[in-house]
């Protein structure tokens, strides 16, 4: 049986798969196409944000580490998305 350490990986994880997917940057398991829905990014990401804030001060270094690292990796990815959505808006435009 996993510990609640475990439990909790697995879980930053889950919300960080699933940003991946909706940023694109994975397939989605069902259609096995790459897809984008930033919104549902957005909302893995503030997912995540809510655990950091809930758990402050009450994880291991590690989980603190690796949730940071997830956090700092989706927003980053997500920014890169917002950045190539705009170009696309402008492209679209000119």
């Amino acid at each position: 049986m996993l510990n609640n350490d475990q439990l909790f990986l697995q879980l930053v994880l889950i919300f960080h798969q699933n940003a991946m997917i909706a940023l694109g940057k994975l397939k989605h398991p069902v259609s096995d196409k790459i897809e984008r829905d930033l919104e549902q990014a957005k909302q893995s990401i503030s997912m995540i944000e809510m655990l950091k804030e809930k758990t402050k001060n009450n994880l291991s270094a590690d989980l603190t580490a690796a949730l940071d690292h997830a956090l700092t990796e989706m927003r980053l990815n997500y920014v890169d998305e917002m950045k190539k959505e705009g170009s696309e808006t402008n492209a679209v435009k000119e």
